[in-house]
């Protein structure tokens, strides 16, 4: 992660073909799988040999519009523009130790009183608080526990979601987009080990350099008591440095997900 342009520039580069960026005659013997650098270079009105210092880290500080002639070769939105962008700038000062986050008060107490599963994590998907509602609905909404760590590597959990490859994807390039710039982090570097080493889908997302906030998704699980549930997503980050975020699910009123969550709360009175 010392290299976190270059390493960003040569996923996204493998991911773009040459009959996506246009290029004729692209098919021929190709030893990767995407772009070649000289290609890249070219398309995107830069020497090759400055190209090549951008990837192997010799140069770690483009122009902005050399930021944008590079997004758009390898075809990004603009989510993906700015992470390079952020890549691409000064480097936020190291943090020298890893603070101790505390959810407010007053929003421990609002999630209480939320008839709807809601919870609050950070950055690296820790849970921090949740509601009663939220920890019955699923395992990994329970405050303590690391929802990245349990879904890629408890079987259970995998076998909870619905559609487990699209949210696996989305969590990962949520987690990008959460972390933007600030890789030179222990913690996070940590995490990215554990699931690396104990998990072939984490690594093959990772090295993907995807960056997406995760926005208007459907989470879909299979409940052991009350049966399939299709829940809308609502976030909300909590104002504040920590980089928390506000998680709440809900169904429209009336379908069948919305009596399921009704059945899983009258089943959960304590």
């Amino acid at each position: 992660m010392d290299n976190a342009l270059g390493d960003f520039l040569r996923a996204r580069r493998e991911l773009v073909t040459p009959d996506d960026a246009g290029l004729a005659g692209g098919h021929g013997q190709r030893r990767v799988p995407g772009l070649r650098r000289e290609e890249l270079a070219m398309l995107a009105g830069i020497s090759v040999e400055y190209y090549l210092r951008l990837e192997q880290g010799r140069d770690r500080n483009p122009s902005p519009q050399v930021v944008d002639a590079l997004a758009g070769v390898l075809r990004l939105d603009a989510e993906g523009t700015a992470y390079l962008m952020s890549l691409a700038g000064p480097k936020p000062r190291r943090r020298p130790n890893r603070r101790q986050e505390h959810v407010p008060e007053s929003l421990g107490l609002l999630l209480q009183t939320l008839n709807v599963p809601a919870l609050v994590f950070n950055k690296y998907s820790d849970v921090l608080a949740a509601n009663r509602l939220a920890q019955a609905l699923s395992p990994d909404m329970v405050p303590g526990v690391n929802r990245l760590r349990m879904l890629f590597t408890e079987q259970a959990t995998r076998d909870f979601h619905g559609y487990w490859e699209q949210y696996t994807a989305s969590a990962v390039a949520h987690l990008r987009a959460q972390i933007g710039a600030e890789t030179d982090d222990e913690y996070l570097h940590a995490l990215i080990g554990e699931l690396s080493l104990k998990s072939d889908r984490f690594r093959q997302l990772w090295a993907r350099h995807d960056v997406r906030t995760a926005q208007h998704v459907t989470f879909r699980i299979q409940h052991p008591q009350v049966g399939p549930l299709e829940l809308l997503v609502e976030k909300f980050q909590v104002a504040g440095p920590d980089g928390l975020e506000t998680l709440l699910l809900h169904a429209a009123p009336g379908s069948p997900s919305a009596q399921a969550l009704a059945l899983l709360a009258s089943l959960d009175v304590s």
